[in-house]
């Protein structure tokens, strides 16, 4: 196993970092986006507040994403449960640039076998680098509000 960091790119949104934490630290609010994501890739999806099961087609079972801890306005960490042979977690990062501007980077951290380490690692780089860009695109002063 080697344990490998990897992070997105720093992100502008557009909305208080209070609106932009109270949305992302309840997964209740994916709720909204749970339509738009990829149905050929995502199983099945189970959102509570502080958890998320995801069956993702080829592993043939469900990852747990649980939020394990908050920073007020700051980081929200993130376990990653039942990733078969990897151990992960990864956590969001929010600073205030101006009063309605936020960035937002992601970070992961993962003890991945050295054989799947090479396969991974351009993939696994990517994917944080969309994730970031999505979070972007939520409407946060709307979302907050309600």
């Amino acid at each position: 196993m080697a344990e490998s960091k990897y992070e997105s790119k720093i992100c502008a949104i557009q909305a208080p970092i209070a609106q932009v934490y109270a949305v992302l630290s309840n997964f209740k609010n994916f709720e909204r986006v749970k339509e738009f994501m990829p149905k050929d890739k995502i199983q099945e999806i189970d959102i509570e507040e502080d958890i998320v099961r995801i069956k993702v087609d080829g592993l043939g079972q469900k990852i747990d994403i649980r939020i394990i801890d908050r920073i007020h306005n700051d980081t929200i960490k993130f376990g990653l449960d039942n990733l078969p042979g990897i151990t992960a977690n990864f956590w969001i990062q929010l600073k205030e640039a101006a009063p309605a501007d936020t960035r937002i980077k992601l970070t992961l951290k993962a003890d991945i076998p050295m054989m799947f380490k090479l396969m991974l690692d351009k993939k696994i780089q990517e994917g944080l680098d969309q994730a970031v860009m999505m979070l972007t695109q939520f409407p946060y002063t709307q979302w907050a509000n309600i």
